[in-house]
């Protein structure tokens, strides 16, 4: 019987875990996940010298754990991270490119035409994150993705309606 459970348990595993497991990450007691290989402190970047992986026992598996260290080289801790426990995605961030209340370029393009403005950033962001903007003359706000430091791109915007002098 308890071998019937575990053999179900790993059966589900990449569905609790969000991603497929690759036949490497799972072992006879259980998936293998990267984990912090000592405390990682909130805010700090992780490196791939900071995580090891690591057997997880299968009841431990909980949705959005991520299993590789390639999704977590990079980006920020959200949270203080303990050595040896399986990490979320919501736990991690990219680095913030974007500060709440900061002025950022947004660019809105179309073929043929490329437009910049100047808004103000509603929250923090991160490279491909979301973010709202605020333009400071009309207070429209568009939804934006960060393409770098203080740039961002407008994700919402109206297609180019093009009229034609000449009939």
């Amino acid at each position: 019987m308890k071998t019937l459970l575990r053999a179900a348990m790993l059966a589900i595993l990449p569905l609790l875990a969000g991603s497929a497991l690759a036949a490497d990450t799972t072992s006879i007691n259980g998936p293998r996940v990267a984990v912090p290989a000592h405390d990682i402190e909130r805010g700090e970047t992780i490196t791939d010298a900071d995580l090891v992986m690591q057997t997880i026992a299968p009841e431990r598996m909980r949705p959005g754990i991520v299993m590789a260290t390639s999704d977590l080289v990079g980006r920020q801790a959200r949270r203080l991270l303990r050595a040896g426990e399986p990490v979320r995605s919501d736990d991690v961030h990219m680095p913030v490119l974007v500060v709440k209340g900061s002025t950022v370029t947004m660019t809105f393009a179309e073929p043929g035409i490329v437009l910049t403005a100047t808004g103000r950033a509603m929250s923090d962001a991160g490279m491909g994150e979301a973010v709202v903007v605020q333009n400071p003359v009309s207070l429209r706000q568009v939804s934006c993705i960060v393409t770098g430091a203080g740039q961002v791109r407008a994700a919402d915007a109206p297609a180019a309606t093009i009229v034609s002098a000449n009939p």
